[in-house]
C-alpha cells in the first residue's frame, strides 16, 4: 500500500493539464492515498508524510504508451527492411506451433512492464495477442504480471474472425490453392463467443490492483472482422465504458482493402455501420482521406500516432496535423516491441515532433514541442478513456509521476524544458516514478520486481523459444513472394491520398 501521504517539495511541476498546463511552475504536490490532493505553496500538511526533496528536479505527468503488443517483447532488434504485410508473417508467424508457455507469458509481460518504468511510462495500452485463442486463464496471466510490477495498464485481447485472405487484396488471386489451405485456420470466432469472453474478462479483472487494470475492447481492424463482430464490440465498449481500440489503414494495402471489399475507406465503413464514435480510439490512421478525417473529428473519436513502428514498417505518414486541427484527440504508441525495438515513449517525441517536417507543409504547420508532450501524456490518456484519471499533475487525479534531474546532461543548459523534453531527454534524466502513489522506480532500481531475477529466468528459459520461433519463421517464408506480389499491386492503385513522404 502507498504511504497516506507524500509530499514532493519545491520541484519545477510541469502540470500538462489545467491553465497553467504548459509551462513549469515551482509548487509542492501533495499525495495522499494514491491521488493528487493539493498542488501550491504552504499546503496544509497532514500530521504524518514521507517527503521527497524536489529541488532541483522537474515532476512531470507519467508517460502514457496508448498502444503496444507485449506479444513482440523478445523480439526487440530481429527484423528489418520489412512493411507491416511481410514483417507480419515473422513476428506473428501464420505458421506456427502451440502458444508460448504461462511461465513465458508472465515473464514477457512483466519485462514490458520493466521496460516501461523505468523510461517514465506509468500507463501502457496493451493489445495482447494469444494466436487464435481466447483464454481466461492465460489472460489473467498477463493482468497479474502487470499487477504485479505496479503500472497502470489497459490490457485487451485482439480477436479477428476474416480469414486472412479474404481480408488481403487480390489474396485468392495471388497465392495458389495449396497454401490458400494453410492459411485456413478452422471455424473462426464468433461475435457471441467473444463477448462471453469479453463479460468473463470484465467481472474478473476490470478494476484490480487499486484500479490500475482494466480491460479493454480491440477487434484487430475492420478488414480483419464481420459486421456483426465489430457492432458486438462496440455495444461492449460503451456498456463499459472502455475504448474500442483497433487499428486503421496502416497501409496502403489496407486502403485498397477498403475499396475493393466495401466500395469505401475502412473509416466510413465503421461510420456507416454504427461503430465510430467517442469510444474509437484508432492505431495508425495513417491512409485516412480529408473525409474520413472530418467524420473522426465529428464523432470526437482518437487516434494513437506510432511514428517509430510506422517509419521502421514504411507505412507512411500520418496527418497528425489534420487530425489536430479536426479536433480529434492523439496518443502516442511505440507499437510492439518488434516494430519499434524500444519501449522508449521519449524517443517517439522526439520523433513525432520532427518526422512530419519533410512532408512540405509550410513549417508553421509542424508539430511543437508541447503538442508532443501532451499527446505523450494527457492525450494518450484520453486515447485510453483515462484523462479523468491520469495524463496531468492536478487535483483529484492518480499520483502517476515521473521526477527528473535537472542537472542532467539533457537539461542543461537550461533553455526551454519543454523544448528539451521533446527534442534531449531520452530517460536518462528520471530519478523517480510513481504509480498511484506507489514509488516503483528510485535511483536506477525497480521497487516492485527484481529485474536480476527476471533476466536470469529468461536467459535459462528464452533461447529455446527463439530457436523454435525461427524455425517457424523459416517456414513462414513459403509466402513472402505472394504477400510482396499483393504489396506491388496495391502501390499501383490510385486510394485517393498519398502518404509517403
Amino acid at each position: 500500500m502507498p504511504l497516506s501521504a507524500t509530499l514532493i517539495r519545491g520541484a519545477e511541476v510541469l502540470a500538462v493539464g489545467g491553465p497553467q498546463g504548459r509551462s513549469p511552475v515551482r509548487a509542492d504536490v501533495l499525495v495522499q492515498h494514491g491521488k493528487i490532493t493539493a498542488i501550491g505553496d504552504n499546503l496544509a500538511l497532514p500530521d504524518a508524510y514521507d517527503l521527497i526533496e524536489g529541488r532541483g528536479k522537474l515532476l512531470m505527468p507519467g508517460l502514457v504508451n496508448a498502444h503496444t503488443h507485449s506479444s513482440e517483447t523478445f523480439f526487440k532488434g530481429r527484423y528489418e527492411r520489412m512493411p507491416l504485410e511481410l514483417w507480419l508473417l515473422y513476428a506473428y508467424t501464420y505458421l506456427s506451433g502451440s502458444a508460448i508457455g504461462d511461465r513465458l507469458l508472465y515473464l514477457r509481460t512483466q519485462l514490458l512492464a520493466m521496460q516501461s518504468l523505468k523510461n517514465g511510462v506509468t500507463t501502457l495500452c496493451d493489445d495482447f495477442f494469444d494466436p487464435m485463442a481466447h483464454s481466461i486463464d492465460r489472460l489473467g496471466i498477463v493482468f497479474k504480471a502487470y499487477a504485479d510490477a505496479g503500472i497502470r495498464a489497459n490490457v485487451s485481447s485482439a480477436v479477428l474472425n476474416t480469414p486472412v485472405l479474404d481480408a488481403t487484396p487480390f489474396g485468392h488471386e495471388v497465392f495458389p490453392e495449396h497454401l490458400c489451405a494453410q492459411l485456413k485456420f478452422g471455424a473462426p470466432t464468433t461475435a457471441a463467443e467473444y463477448t462471453a469472453y469479453c463479460r468473463e474478462a470484465f467481472r474478473r479483472f476490470h478494476g484490480q490492483a487499486e484500479g490500475r487494470m482494466r480491460f479493454a475492447i480491440t477487434p484487430s481492424a475492420p478488414q480483419r472482422c464481420t459486421t456483426d463482430m465489430l457492432q458486438a464490440c462496440h455495444a461492449l465498449a460503451v456498456q463499459h465504458g472502455v475504448p474500442l481500440h483497433t487499428h486503421l489503414l496502416e497501409t496502403q494495402v489496407q486502403a485498397v482493402a477498403g475499396q475493393m471489399f466495401y466500395g469505401k475507406t475502412l473509416l466510413a465503413h465503421m461510420h456507416d455501420i454504427g461503430v465510430l464514435d467517442q469510444h474509437a480510439t484508432f492505431a495508425h490512421a495513417i491512409w485516412i482521406t480529408d473525409a474520413d478525417i472530418a467524420r473522426m473529428g465529428d464523432a470526437a473519436c482518437s487516434v494513437v500516432h506510432n511514428p517509430l513502428s510506422n517509419l521502421k514498417l514504411g507505412s507512411g505518414l500520418a496527418p497528425v496535423r489534420k487530425l489536430l486541427d479536426a479536433g480529434v484527440a492523439i496518443g502516442l504508441g511505440t507499437d510492439g516491441l518488434s516494430s519499434n525495438d524500444s519501449a522508449r515513449v521519449f524517443d517517439l517525441m522526439r520523433f513525432a515532433a520532427l518526422m512530419h517536417n519533410v512532408n512540405g507543409t509550410d513549417p508553421a504547420q509542424w508539430l511543437g514541442a508541447f503538442e508532443v508532450l501532451k499527446m505523450a501524456t494527457l492525450g494518450g490518456a484520453r486515447t485510453a478513456m483515462l484523462d479523468d484519471a491520469t495524463g496531468s499533475i492536478e487535483v483529484g487525479k492518480a499520483a502517476d509521476l515521473v521526477l527528473l534531474d535537472l542537472a542532467n546532461d539533457n537539461l542543461r543548459p537550461r533553455n526551454d524544458l519543454v523544448k528539451q523534453l521533446a527534442y534531449c531527454e531520452n530517460g536518462n534524466a528520471i530519478e523517480l516514478v510513481m504509480v498511484g502513489g506507489h514509488i516503483v522506480f528510485c535511483d536506477g532500481q525497480l521497487t516492485t520486481v527484481r529485474e536480476h531475477e527476471v533476466w536470469a529466468e529468461l536467459d535459462e528459459l528464452l533461447p529455446a523459444y527463439l530457436e523454435e520461433h525461427g524455425r517457424w519463421e523459416v517456414a513462414n517464408q513459403v509466402f513472402e513472394p505472394y504477400f510482396a506480389e499483393v504489396i506491388r499491386r496495391c502501390k499501383d492503385i490510385d486510394v485517393g491520398v498519398r502518404r509517403y513522404a
